[in-house]
């Protein structure tokens, strides 16, 4: 039987087997909720070196849980840290006001810029974390898929274990469709509608996520639009058709036309571009979702661009 998530490292390795909650999530992701306060980073490298074990065996951070997995996880120690961060008046209200969509079984949060989706190394509290505080009376409530900490737009976040195990099934089988909005430097080529390259994935010592087009990658494919042509820059409809760590990026950076406001995979132009605008932040905002549940139908989720990104466009115009 699965244990309710534990606050902190346990001081021994214990074995717990999946049985509801859990079935279907990466995992990463059910570490991260399991070992509360440990650094992702020492997470991460227990995973590297075999630390945790699935069934005996050494698996992947991706692994997706199923019921009956014995998950070994060993005793990690647990940094001094005080008392656990609370979510600031602030941004309490500023998460109220972006919520796009809420029924029994799923909250939809246009998550801002800056904001990571979970707590972790260096990261006080992310947006699960403080969702768990500005609704406390909801006792369930698990992230459905990731958002990197500089993208804005739509997270779905799952108030019961059947929803969140449909939706994995969903995003692993492809019925989710995702669109997001990208503003990338210089003149995309017309005849560029879809690109397909595979991608590496690696993890620095620092924690940070790195990932390059490489022939040992996993297959990639985002499919582009073009929205609007503007001074020096390309308004662009992004769809991942699959879900890839930085894909849109890295696929738009392949091409020759990084996003401006990237930090990690841009080129001077790019920087300077982005200097000239006065953007701050990467320009990459998951503006669109589409899916199905049993009973609310089909689902087409909507969330608009920030003011400061409408401002941008507003310069370029």
């Amino acid at each position: 039987m699965l244990d309710e998530p534990g606050e902190g490292a346990p001081q021994s390795a214990q074995t717990l087997t999946i049985e509801d909650v859990g079935v279907g999530q990466r995992l990463d992701n059910f570490l991260l909720r399991q070992l509360k306060g440990v650094p992702r980073t020492r997470i991460y490298r227990a995973l590297r070196k075999g630390e945790v074990r699935v069934n005996k065996g050494r698996v992947r951070a991706d692994y997706r849980l199923v019921a009956g997995d014995k998950v070994r996880i060993p005793p990690l120690r647990v940094p001094s840290t005080g008392q656990p961060a609370h979510a600031s008046m602030r941004l309490r209200e500023s998460l109220a006001r972006a919520v796009i969509y809420q029924d029994q079984q799923l909250l939809a949060i246009n998550k801002p810029s800056g904001l990571a989706v979970h707590g972790g190394s260096g990261i006080s509290i992310g947006l699960i974390e403080a969702l768990r505080q500005v609704y406390p009376g909801i006792r369930y409530l698990e992230l459905v898929h990731r958002l990197d900490r500089d993208t804005s737009g739509l997270v779905l976040v799952a108030k019961c274990t059947t929803v969140l195990r449909e939706l994995h099934r969903q995003l692993r089988d492809k019925q989710v469709e995702k669109r997001y909005l990208a503003l990338v430097a210089g003149k995309w080529p017309a005849a560029v509608k879809a690109v397909q390259a595979p991608l590496e994935k690696n993890i620095l010592q620092s924690g940070e996520r790195m990932v390059r087009v490489s022939r040992g990658g996993k297959a990639a494919l985002t499919e582009f639009r073009v929205l609007e042509r503007l001074p020096g820059a390309t308004l662009l409809e992004a769809r991942p058709v699959t879900g890839r760590t930085h894909q849109i990026r890295v696929h738009a950076r392949h091409v020759g036309h990084p996003l401006l406001g990237d930090t990690r995979y841009s080129d001077t132009k790019a920087q300077q571009l982005s200097r000239r605008l006065g953007l701050k932040r990467l320009f990459l905002h998951a503006q669109a979702l589409r899916f199905a549940l049993h009973d609310s139908g089909e689902l087409k989720l909507f969330a608009p661009l920030d003011s400061a990104l409408d401002a941008i466009l507003d310069r370029l115009r």
